[in-house]
Formats: C-alpha cells, sequence, structure tokens
C-alpha cells in the first residue's frame, strides 16, 4: 500500500516556473515506477511524466517535453515535477501516481494508487 500526497501547486504567471512534489508513504516507494498526469474538468485525465522505480529512464508528453523535468529521491519517499515555461493550457489539478511495473507508464488505467491532486493555475 502507498499513500501520495502532493503539494507545490499554486498560481503562477504564464513563463513562470512550479516545483510540484509528491510524498508517499510506504515503505517500498523504491520500487514503484512513478507518473504525474493532469486533468481539467470536462476532460479525460493527461499523461504528463513518468519516472522508473530507479529514475533511469523518465517519459514525458509532448506538450511538456523541453519544459518539465521529473525526478525522484527515494530516500526521501518523493517524486517532483519541476515545470518552467509554464503556459495557460498548463492550468489543471495534477495527480501522481504509483505503479509496481515499470511498463505502460502513460497509461493512466495502470497505476495502482494516486494522490489527491493539487491545483496548478497559470495566468496569462
Amino acid at each position: 500500500q502507498v499513500q501520495l500526497v502532493e503539494s507545490g501547486g499554486g498560481l503562477v504567471q504564464a513563463g513562470g516556473s512550479l516545483r510540484l512534489s509528491c510524498a508517499a508513504a510506504g515503505r517500498t516507494f523504491s520500487t514503484y515506477a512513478m507518473g504525474w498526469f493532469r486533468q481539467v474538468p470536462g476532460k479525460e485525465r493527461e499523461f504528463v511524466a513518468a519516472i522508473s522505480w530507479s529514475g533511469v529512464n523518465t517519459y514525458y508528453a509532448d506538450s511538456v517535453k523541453g519544459r518539465s523535468t521529473i525526478s525522484r529521491d527515494n530516500a526521501k519517499n518523493t517524486v517532483y515535477l519541476q515545470m518552467n515555461s509554464l503556459k495557460p493550457e498548463d492550468t489543471a489539478v495534477y495527480y501522481c501516481a504509483a505503479k509496481s511495473k515499470s511498463v505502460a507508464l502513460t497509461t493512466s488505467s495502470t497505476y495502482n494508487y494516486w494522490g489527491q491532486g493539487t491545483q496548478v493555475t497559470v495566468s496569462s
């Protein structure tokens, strides 16, 4: 069992930066692949970024590639999403998620555990 708590969201102007954090409770965090997804009302949850359990492999949606960096600190049971050059279209609730296998990392339905989400709002 893994419990996830996101933080770091907020209101930022276009062009600004935010770093989201996701703290995990559970002794097996280092064995889980982690992902970030986002969702706006009326739309499906969208893949943003993912990282393998070791941190060696990372994956990004085209919409954030080059502007975002996912990383993890297994000693702190935390995964991060650094987002730069933010755009109004990045506005969404951002969720972190965990899964036990480092496959199909872009597919939300394959994740086992989810956080409650943190709101990111980018003003123009």
